[in-house]
């Protein structure tokens, strides 16, 4: 992260207050922007080096660091290795009991349903319950329009 744009902003801002008080404020705020660059500098990493520390705080536990490279700093985000997250929960996560239903199918129909749930890696009662889950949740449609056509006499 290049600091030299925020450093130039502070040097204009300050020359322009230095010139309401003449020539001789605006050579002095000059010679004192000058010593104070490296200052100035540090306090900024200061800050990024807190606010990275902050943004641990709420990432964890992931982390981000600000490091120097040169005399710029640089963040490095680090994520958790998945292995070390803890499970997820369910994404079928549901608050509500179990209800048992006995279904019969035919056969067929019933084979065709557990070759589309071993595709997808599911079992057949979770291949159901996601099937019906997703058709009761879309929205319903609209109703069809009728028409009836008269059959016979003119």
């Amino acid at each position: 992260m290049d600091l030299t744009p925020y450093l130039d902003s502070l040097r204009r801002e300050l020359a322009t207050a230095a010139r309401a008080g003449g020539e001789d404020a605006e050579a002095c705020a000059g010679r004192l922007l000058a010593a104070l660059e490296p200052a100035t500098r540090l306090t900024l990493l200061r800050l990024l080096s807190d606010a990275a520390g902050e943004i641990s705080r709420d990432l964890a536990p992931g982390t981000v660091e600000v490091f120097l490279h040169g005399t710029e700093p640089r963040f490095a985000v680090t994520r958790p290795d998945a292995r070390d997250l803890p499970p997820a929960p369910p994404r079928d996560a549901d608050p509500h009991p179990v209800a048992r239903v006995s279904l019969r199918l035919p056969e067929p129909l019933k084979t065709r349903a557990e070759q589309a749930a071993a595709r997808q890696g599911s079992s057949l009662n979770a291949w159901l319950v996601r099937l019906a889950r997703t058709h009761l949740e879309r929205p319903a449609p609209a109703p069809a329009l009728i028409r009836s056509t008269a059959q016979g006499e003119p």
